[in-house]
This record gives structure tokens, sequence and C-alpha cells, in this order.
């Protein structure tokens, strides 16, 4: 991807301008931004809805009360009836579409990228005034919806509700979005999607955004102990007898706080826990193991598979991997095309060769014929 090339799904902009302009400022309505076709039908939606490997959610507000289901749902509303919608979230894990229509916001870096998901929803269907805490993008693939957008920084939420509904909403604008149509979000807007008839079916690419609070529970889970205290023991000989039986001991304190300096002092300890954690597989996705793969076919990753690098690895579907000179270059390059030829493939060194080899029966990549 040419990140200075102008692009219609950027309404004209590069992505460099989108980026500049755009990301995490202001909003932008791009008509006819995709090609109106939906990565899924109706029909599809309702059997990924009944899956127990899928997250699905149903939200309706039926006489003017919200309701909420998580699925799996085995039997949806008539679809004459107005005011539900489904909603099938990592869309881009089950169908190559969904995955296709998500590459292509790759202009993005691939670490904060989360998932597509796909609602349908009758008439007068939606999940109310709310925002989000990271950017979204909102594609119409099919029907019509209407949106309602405004900057709401004192939004207060109805009590006793399922959802994160918005009381005070305070719209600035109106846009009714057909088939191809995208309206871009940053964080924090308040926003209020309505279905207009049936068969409204909208996609939305939404991002990673965690806390520093959220970060530092999953780095520090994942951060291992160096060598040296690793098998240290906690041990008090000169402890005395206390009258204060329930104060934690200084020493105690100390301990563990050298423990967990001693973990954080390892070099490029707190990158690779990063990296590990951001290609984590979600915990409903899984792999055909097998492979399909054989010498002198190219590569491409699986649709499922998470693949990034830093300076001194590559990491892949929650693994890290020590990775320099031309073979950094090489996986380097898988990680940011998610595909290599079967020339690229005989330029990596033997024991990159036999990576290749137990990524492809794990179901982490398949062959390809390049």
């Amino acid at each position: 991807m040419d990140i200075d090339v102008p692009t219609p799904l950027l309404g004209g902009l590069s992505p460099a301008t989108f980026m500049r302009r755009h990301w995490h400022k202001k909003p932008l309505l791009v008509r006819g931004a995709v090609p109106p076709v939906s990565p899924v039908t109706p029909q599809d939606m309702a059997r990924l809805a009944a899956s127990e490997d899928v997250e699905s959610r149903l939200v309706s507000a039926f006489e003017g009360r919200w309701r909420l289901r998580h699925g799996p749902i085995a039997r949806l509303p008539a679809r004459s009836k107005p005011g539900w919608t489904l909603l099938v979230q990592g869309l881009d894990q089950h169908v190559p579409a969904a995955r296709e229509m998500l590459d292509a916001f790759r202009f993005v870096p691939e670490a904060r990228l989360d998932d597509l998901m796909v609602s349908y929803a009758s008439d007068g269907g939606g999940v109310g005034p709310h925002f989000d805490s990271y950017d979204v993008f909102l594609i119409q693939v099919a029907g019509q919806r209407r949106w309602r957008i405004g900057r709401q920084p004192d939004a207060q939420l109805k009590p006793n509700l399922p959802l994160r509904i918005i009381e005070n909403f305070a719209p600035e604008a109106e846009f009714l979005l057909g088939p191809g149509d995208m309206l871009y979000l940053p964080p924090r807007w308040a926003h209020d999607g309505v279905a207009v008839g049936d068969g409204c079916m909208t996609a939305s690419v939404g991002f990673r955004a965690g806390t520093q609070a959220e970060l530092a529970a999953e780095l520090l889970s994942r951060l291992e102990p160096a060598r040296a205290t690793a098998e240290r023991r906690y041990a008090d000989p000169g402890q005395p007898a206390v009258q204060a039986p329930g104060e934690v001991p200084a020493a105690l304190q100390a301990f563990a706080r050298e423990a967990v300096e001693a973990a954080l002092a390892a070099p490029q300890a707190l990158d690779q826990a990063l990296g590990e954690w951001l290609t984590e597989p979600k915990p409903r996705v899984w792999f055909d193991a097998g492979g399909d793969w054989q010498p002198g076919q190219g590569i491409k990753l699986d649709r499922r598979s998470r693949m990034l690098f830093d300076a001194r690895h590559v990491f892949l579907n929650g693994e890290s991997y020590l990775s320099r000179g031309r073979d950094a270059q090489i996986m380097r390059k898988l990680a940011n095309e998610r595909c290599l030829s079967a020339r690229e493939l005989q330029r990596l060194s033997p024991g990159a060769q036999a990576l290749v080899s137990q990524w492809a029966e794990a179901g982490w990549l398949h062959g390809e014929v390049t």
C-alpha cells in the first residue's frame, strides 16, 4: 500500500493525509468508499450467530424496553418485526471477504487493528446513542442507516440498562448512509445509528485501545523472572516473634519488589511481552492443524493469524522469535504483506524454513501458488 496515493476509501485523501487531518481529530463522511457488496448475507449472519465459536449479540428495543442477549442465538426475531439488531463480532476470523475488507485499513498499524464487526438490523433497529473509546469506521454494506453524531463531553448514561446508552445525547450532525458509504469517528464521539427500512447491514472496523492499567496487568503476567532470581525462594531466618501478625513483613515486600524489578531489567523483556500479547489469538479463535503447504509454493497467513515484528523479534499468534539479518527482512515482509513468494522462501535460512514448515503444520499459514 502506498500511503501517499489518494484512495476512494478515504474520499480521495491519501492514507498519510487522512491520518494527519482526521485520525483522532475529526469525523469524515465518504460517499462510495467501497463497492456496495456485503461480505455476508443475512442468512450467513444467522448461521454464525447460532455457533458457539462466534461472538454474537442480539439487541432489541421492543415496546421501549432495551434488551441484550448474548450468543449463541438459535432463533432470531422475524425480519418484518421492527426494532432489533444482530451483531456478529470478529467476522474477519470466519469469512475471507471480511478479512479482505479489514485489510483495506492496514494503513493503521496492525497492532491497533482489532476486528470487523457486522450488524444486521430490521427497520428502526439500533443499539442506542453511545460512544466508543476507540476510533471506528462505520461502513454501510447493505440497506440504509441514519447516523446522528456529536461531541458529548458531558455524556451521562441511562441507569439500569444492559447497554451503555447516553441519556443526554445532543447530536450535531445527521447523515443517511447507503450501500458503499462510510463514516469515520474519532474516539468518544457520540453516535446513534438507526436502520431505515429492512435489510440494513453495517460493518464496523474497530481498534484496540487498552488503558495503561490493562497493559500493565497483561505485560506483568507475561514477564519471566531473571534466571538469577527465578529459583530463589523467600526465607526469613532472622524473623523475630511479632506482636502484630497481620502486618506484611517489610522483608517480604522488598523480596517481591526485587523480583519485579529483576524481570523488568531483562533486555527487551517488555517489548517481547507486548508483541506476544498483541498477537495472542482471541479465546474463540482456532486453527486447522495439518498443513497444506508444499516446498516450491509460496505462503499466505491464515486470515486468523496475527503477525507483528519489532527491532529484534517477529511475533506470530502469541509466540516470539528472535530474528536478524536476511531472515528478519523476509519475515517482516510476511508480517507487512501477509504473503511470500516461493522465491522469497528459498532465501530463508534452513532454520527459518523449518519454522515456516512448523507454522504451516499448525495451520497458521497456507500454501499459495505464486
